[in-house]
C-alpha cells in the first residue's frame, strides 16, 4: 500500500487500544492534572486536540466550541469524522473503541498522524469517563452517526440515524458534578484565550467559541472568531500589542531541518524582561527543554559574532551574558515532533536531544540574513544588549545587598514583619498588607502561632517599568525577599530562585476590596510574576477576600462580598438591616477581619495559578505598561472594575 494511501485510508484498523479505563474516575488527577478548575478546562482542551490533530493531518480546517446553558460543552470540527466501522480486536464500532478504552486513537498509528497534540494520549475517553453524559455524532461517508454515553459506558451500540453530505465530528459533554466538586462552570476568557492561542500556534484555522449563557445587547450569543494567515508573527504582535517596539517588524522564519518542522517569530521592545514562550505539538512546554536550548544558542551565538564584528563592544569593560542579548525580547518557539519525550516536574519539558541542532540553525540563519540586510535594526538590538549588560552589572551589586540581608544571610528580618513561632513552612502563612493601618488590624487580630505579617508601604515599586537594579534597591521588594527567605533570582532567570529556603507555604496578598486595593495587589502580583514565577507555579501564592459590607439587625451580624450578597443577605434578615460599606481593611477591628478574612476555617483564599503564561505576560504588560488605550479597553471590557486573577 502507497504511503499517500496509508496515509488516507482511516479506518477501524487505524485505532490501537493500548489499555483499560477503569481507574480514570478512581484517579482522575493522574489523566488531567486535579479535579479543580485547571482539570476542568483541561477536558476541553482534550476534544480540541482530537479536532487540531486532523488539521495537523490536512484534514481539517474549521473548528467550533460552544459553552452551553447547563455549562456542558460542544466541539465540532469538519475533518473526516472518527471511524465507525467494526474494530477487530475489539468486535464493536471503532467510535465506541475511541470513546471507551483509554489511549486508543489515531494518533497512536503512524500512517494516521505524523505528529499529535494530545501530552499523554489519554484522549477524548478519559473525557467522557468523567462525563455524566457525553453524545458523540459522526459525519462520515454521506451517513450520520451517533452514540451516547454515561460516565464512559455507552448506552446502546453506535447508530445510523440519517443521510448528509457533511463530513466531521460532534461531542458534546457534560463534566460530573460528583467527580469536579469544586466547580462544573467554565470560564469563557480562559477558553477563548486557549482557543486564540491554538489559532495563531496553527495558521490558517478557523476556530470559534460562542458562550450560549451570555448574550450582548443586541441577543447574540458571546462569541469570537479566532484566524490566523501569519501564524506567530500575528502572535508576537498581539503579545505585545502594550509594548513600544524598538525594532521595524516581528522577525520571523519556518523550516524543516532533519525532520522536525520549526517555526520562530521574535522582536525587541523598551521593557525590561525576556519573554519567550515554547511549544511543541502546540503544547505550552512552559519548563522550556531542548527546542528552548536550540533557540537560546542560536541566538546568543549570532547576536555576539555580530556585536563582535560590528565593534560596538570594544568600550565595554565586562564580558556580555547570554541574558543581556534576551532583554526585551519577546519570542516564540514551536516545534512539531513525532514522538515527544517530556521530562520535568509538570511533564512539560522537551527532553529530545535531536531538536536541539534544527532549531539553533535555523535561529541563526534567520538572525544572519535579517542583521544583514537590517543594519539600523541591527545597531538598535546591541545598543540595547550593551545597556542591558550594564544595568546587569549594576542588578548584580544591588543582588548581593538584598543576599545579604535576607534572614539565611545573617542580617536579621525587616523590622516590619511581625513573624509567627512555627517553624515548619509548610504550617506557616504570611500576609502582605497594604498600609501600616491594616497591617496593625492584621497583626491584633492573626494567630501568632503560624501566621506572619508583613505591612508595605503603598503601591510597591511597577517592576514593568523598572531597571532591574530599581527593584533590588526598592525598599519595600528587599523587605519582601528577605522577609520569605528566599534566593534572590533575577527576571531573565528564575532558577536562582531557592524555594527550598521559603519560610511559608501559603503568601497572602491583603488589600483593599476596591480599585486602589486592586491596583496594589496587579503590582505585586507583577512583582511575583517576573521575579518570583516559581512560587506562583508551586501553588503559594494566594489573594485575601475580605467582605465589602457588614450588616445587623438586633443582635444578628453578617457579612457580604458582593452587592447581591447583600441584598440576598438583607431579605433573609427580614429587611432593614443596618448596612456598613467596609472602605478598608483598617475600618474593620481586629476580631472582624479575623472573623472574615484570615481564620482557615471560615475565610475564602484565592489561589493564584497560571493558566497560560502567554496570555499572563499579555496581561500584566497591559495593566502595568506604558500604553494606555489597550489598558482602558481591557478595563472597559471587564466593567465595574478589573479584578485580574493571573
Amino acid at each position: 500500500m502507497s504511503e499517500e494511501v496509508k496515509k488516507n485510508n482511516y479506518s477501524a484498523s487505524s485505532i490501537q487500544a493500548l489499555e483499560g479505563m477503569e481507574h480514570v474516575r478512581m484517579r482522575p488527577s493522574m489523566y488531567i492534572g486535579d479535579v479543580g478548575v485547571r482539570g476542568l478546562h483541561h477536558l476541553v482542551y482534550e476534544v480540541v486536540d482530537n479536532s487540531i490533530d486532523e488539521a495537523l493531518a490536512g484534514h481539517c480546517d474549521t473548528i467550533s466550541v460552544i459553552i452551553n446553558e447547563d455549562n456542558s460543552v460542544t466541539v465540532e470540527d469538519n475533518g473526516r469524522g472518527i471511524p465507525v466501522d467494526i474494530h477487530e480486536k475489539e468486535g464493536v464500532s471503532a467510535l465506541q473503541v475511541v470513546m471507551t478504552k483509554i489511549g486508543a486513537g489515531g494518533k497512536f498509528d503512524k500512517d494516521s498522524y505524523k505528529v499529535s497534540g494530545g501530552l499523554h494520549g489519554v484522549g477524548v475517553s478519559c473525557v467522557n469517563a468523567l462525563s455524566d453524559h457525553l453524545k458523540a455524532t459522526v459525519y462520515r461517508d454521506g451517513k450520520i452517526y451517533e452514540q451516547e454515553y454515561e460516565r464512559g459506558k455507552a448506552l446502546y451500540p453506535v447508530k445510523q440515524i440519517g443521510e448528509t453530505d457533511k463530513r466531521g465530528t460532534v461531542v458534546t459533554f457534560k463534566p460530573d458534578t460528583s467527580i469536579f466538586t469544586q466547580t462544573v462552570e467554565y470560564s469563557y476568557d480562559t477558553l477563548a484565550a486557549r482557543m486564540r492561542e491554538l489559532s495563531f500556534l496553527n495558521k490558517g484555522i478557523t476556530i470559534t467559541i460562542t458562550d450560549r449563557r451570555e448574550k450582548d445587547d443586541k441577543g447574540e450569543f458571546k462569541g469570537e472568531i479566532f484566524h490566523s494567515d501569519e501564524g506567530l508573527k500575528e502572535f508576537v504582535k498581539f503579545l505585545d500589542k502594550s509594548r513600544e517596539p524598538i525594532i521595524a517588524d516581528v522577525i520571523s522564519m519556518e523550516s524543516d531541518k532533519g525532520d522536525v518542522p520549526v517555526e520562530v517569530a521574535l522582536t525587541y521592545n523598551t521593557s525590561y524582561t525576556e519573554n519567550i514562550f515554547s511549544y511543541v505539538n502546540n503544547i505550552n512546554t512552559h519548563e522550556g527543554g531542548t527546542h528552548l536550548s536550540g533557540f537560546r544558542r542560536g541566538l546568543t551565538n549570532t547576536l555576539k559574532k555580530y556585536a563582535e564584528n560590528s565593534g560596538m563592544l570594544e568600550k565595554l569593560k565586562f564580558e556580555i551574558s547570554g541574558d543581556d542579548f534576551r532583554e526585551g525580547l519577546t519570542a516564540i518557539i514551536s516545534v512539531k515532533v513525532s514522538e515527544p519525550q517530556f521530562e520535568g516536574q509538570t511533564k512539560t519539558k522537551l527532553g529530545n536531544r535531536e531538536v536541539v541542532a534544527p532549531v539553533s540553525q535555523a535561529v541563526s540563519e534567520m538572525l544572519e540574513n535579517y542583521l544583514e540586510e537590517n543594519p539600523n535594526d541591527a545597531k538598535t538590538i546591541v545598543q540595547k544588549v550593551i545597556l542591558a549588560a550594564q544595568a546587569r552589572h549594576a542588578a548584580k551589586k544591588a543582588r548581593e545587598m538584598v543576599q545579604r540581608k535576607t534572614v539565611m544571610g545573617g542580617g536579621g528580618l525587616p523590622g516590619k514583619l511581625s513573624d509567627c513561632s512555627e517553624q515548619d513552612p509548610a504550617k506557616c502563612e504570611i500576609f502582605l498588607v497594604e498600609g501600616d493601618s491594616a497591617g496593625g488590624t492584621a497583626k491584633q487580630g492573626r494567630d501568632r502561632n503560624f501566621q506572619a505579617i508583613l505591612p508595605l508601604r503603598g503601591k510597591i515599586l511597577n517592576v514593568e517599568k523598572a531597571m532591574q537594579h530599581k527593584v533590588f534597591e526598592n525598599e519595600e521588594i528587599r523587605n519582601i525577599f528577605t522577609a520569605l527567605g528566599v534566593s534572590v533570582g533575577t527576571a531573565e532567570d528564575s532558577k536562582a530562585l531557592n524555594l527550598e529556603k521559603l519560610r511559608y507555604h501559603k503568601v497572602v496578598i491583603m488589600c483593599d476590596a476596591d480599585v486602589d486595593g486592586s491596583h496594589i495587589a496587579t503590582l505585586i502580583l507583577t512583582f511575583f510574576f517576573r521575579y518570583m514565577k516559581e512560587l506562583i507555579e508551586n501553588g503559594h501564592v494566594y489573594i485575601a477576600t475580605p467582605p465589602l459590607y457588614m450588616l445587623k439587625k438586633g443582635n444578628k451580624k453578617e457579612y457580604a462580598w458582593t452587592d447581591d450578597q447583600r441584598d440576598q443577605t438583607n431579605e433573609r434578615m427580614g429587611g432593614g438591616a443596618n448596612v456598613q460599606r467596609y472602605k478598608g481593611l483598617g475600618e474593620m477591628n481586629a476580631e472582624q477581619l479575623w472573623d472574615t478574612t484570615m481564620d482557615p476555617e471560615y475565610r475564602t483564599l484565592r489561589q493564584v495559578t497560571i493558566d497560560s503564561l502567554a496570555e499572563a505576560d499579555r496581561i500584566f504588560s497591559m495593566l502595568m505598561g506604558d500604553e494606555v488605550p489597550p489598558r482602558r479597553e481591557f478595563i472597559e471590557k471587564n466593567a465595574a472594575y478589573a479584578n485580574i486573577d493571573a
